[in-house]
């Protein structure tokens, strides 16, 4: 609870004073760590414990992942080669260390792993899928995605980011395919509608994203983002109409978008409603 809260040193304070630790106080303040973007401190905690279990494990690859240095690659390396081999039937184990291994760029030892693992579950499809994508290879990510017998929505957001990638017309017509078989109940998730915008938007269907956009009755700020980013790069700030409620609103927007406000954006911006 107290890490939850962001009070790590009141946390700490009271692990240290306790004489009696067991594995799950350990784990609870290394996932604290992780949660409060303090890896360093995470790997610290962990190198005191004698015998770890498969969380605290779990718990270790996850703060490698957040530094993706060459050193946390190394520890998750070594750590992968000591553990009890028993610890590779946890799926959620394997997950987080295809995820360390991806994020710390080591994309061979990951598909390595991951083609040797003969249970492969949803998530571990979505750490390679995501590692996939953020090392630049989104072919790859396409390909996996179509081993997939049930993809949940995860895997249809890493698609869609794969695909927005690529930015091409194969790219776009395995959007609007994959759009289109999805369960309607993924529609409910904003998450999914906004990498579904972004990749319509950078494969360059304007006409489909909008539709989309207008017809969603749950915008969140991202999905603004995605259609303001894709009106950016395309340079269509008078061919499209965007509604949002306020100036400070699309202020938001382009501070955590990353975009330059330009000139015809100033423009564009100044037709807004205030």
């Amino acid at each position: 609870a107290l890490m939850k809260c962001g009070d790590v040193a009141h946390a700490e304070s009271l692990f240290y004073s306790s004489k009696q630790k067991v594995l799950s106080s350990y784990g609870a303040m290394m996932k604290g760590y992780v949660d409060n973007n303090l890896p360093e401190k995470t790997i610290d905690l962990f190198s005191k414990i004698e015998n770890p279990d498969d969380v605290n494990i779990i718990i270790l690859f996850n703060a490698c992942a957040q530094l993706k240095t060459k050193e946390a690659l190394d520890l998750v390396k070594k750590t992968s080669e000591q553990i009890p081999k028993s610890f590779y039937s946890n799926p959620h184990l394997l997950t987080s260390l295809l995820d360390a291994l991806m994020k710390c760029g080591d994309v061979a030892h990951a598909e390595s792993l991951f083609y040797s693992s003969k249970q492969k579950i949803l998530s571990m499809y979505g750490a390679m899928m995501k590692g996939y994508v953020d090392n630049n290879l989104p072919e790859k990510a396409i390909d996996l995605f179509n081993k997939i017998e049930n993809p949940n929505d995860v895997n249809i957001i890493l698609l869609f980011n794969a695909c927005a990638q690529l930015k091409t017309k194969e790219a776009l017509d395995l959007v609007k395919k994959t759009s289109e078989q999805i369960p309607k109940s993924f529609y409910s998730n904003p998450r999914l509608l906004t990498s579904l915008l972004d990749a319509l938007m950078k494969c360059g269907d304007v006409a489909r994203a909008e539709s989309l956009f207008h017809s969603s009755k749950q915008k969140i700020l991202p999905m603004y983002g995605a259609m303001m980013k894709g009106i950016n790069h395309l340079n269509i700030y008078d061919k499209v109409e965007l509604v949002v409620p306020t100036i400070h609103f699309v202020l938001s927007i382009f501070a955590l978008s990353d975009m330059v406000i330009v000139l015809p954006q100033y423009d564009f911006m100044k037709r807004i409603p205030k």
